[in-house]
């Protein structure tokens, strides 16, 4: 039974036979679909369970600017992926309005419906992994509250895990990350020495780092805003706090 759950949403400015075509192509294929036109009210109301959207522009159309700028920032706020089908000048009008962080791929038409089918499972399979989910590294020195943040974040958000300073280097060394989580107080290296070690490294200045401690007197918080992180919680944060603190931070600062 097809559901409205991890939909693809399918946006052009009317229900056409080859929209419709589309539909069943996608229901055919096992893809859930839900149509709606290039309306901000319509694809708000069909938005809840939406992995991705492609976009239909027919000959000599425009999309509204309004429309696109809606889908920019509600799919960078989400970390989901647009499709375009057009001609060369509408699909080369979506590259120019559309990020490509956004963007995954224009189809030209009359287009392929295999090809197009192809890269629509590959991904829904990438976002129902979580390919496009930020990634957060959580340091912390207690494995029990590392678990328990794990599990706050992980549906959400990409979670990694380190259990020093220096393991947290060395993972970051192979991978990365979009944000840091860090504790302050730890053997061997405190997370006031990690974040020095990161700002000193040219490969991760650059990655935003949030403290998240039990240190809460005085000295403790100076020593670490002189250092300049995006922000400092205390672990008597309670979960949808530091779930409503993150995701304002990524709507704020969108890489």
């Amino acid at each position: 039974m097809i559901t409205k759950k991890n939909h693809v949403l399918l946006i052009s400015r009317k229900e056409t036979f080859l929209i419709r075509a589309m539909e069943k192509k996608l229901q055919e294929s096992r893809l859930n679909c839900v149509y709606t036109p290039w309306d901000i009210d319509d694809i708000n109301k069909n938005w809840e369970g939406t992995n991705l959207v492609t976009l239909y522009v027919e000959e000599g159309e425009a999309v509204p600017d309004d429309v696109l700028h809606f889908l920019n920032d509600k799919l960078a706020d989400e970390d989901k992926k647009i499709i375009s089908i057009g001609g060369r000048d509408e699909n080369q009008y979506i590259c120019d309005h559309v990020p490509g962080t956004v963007l995954y791929k224009t189809f030209l038409r009359p287009l392929d419906n295999e090809a197009y089918i192809r890269t629509v499972q590959k991904l829904v399979n990438m976002a129902e992994a979580g390919e496009f989910k930020k990634t957060i590294l959580v340091v912390d020195d207690d494995a029990s509250y590392l678990g328990l943040v794990r599990e706050w974040l992980k549906v959400t958000y990409k979670v990694a895990m380190a259990n020093s300073g220096l393991q947290a280097i060395r993972w970051l060394g192979k991978n990365k990350a979009d944000l840091i989580l860090l504790d302050h107080e730890m053997p061997v290296t405190s997370g006031p020495q990690v974040l020095e070690m990161l700002r000193n490294d040219s490969e991760t200045m650059e990655i935003p780092v949030m403290f998240l401690t039990g240190k809460s007197d005085k000295k403790s918080v100076m020593e670490v805003m002189s250092l300049k992180p995006q922000g400092y919680f205390l672990k008597s944060i309670e979960k949808d706090q530091l779930l409503k603190e993150l995701e304002e931070f990524f709507i704020k600062n969108k890489r």
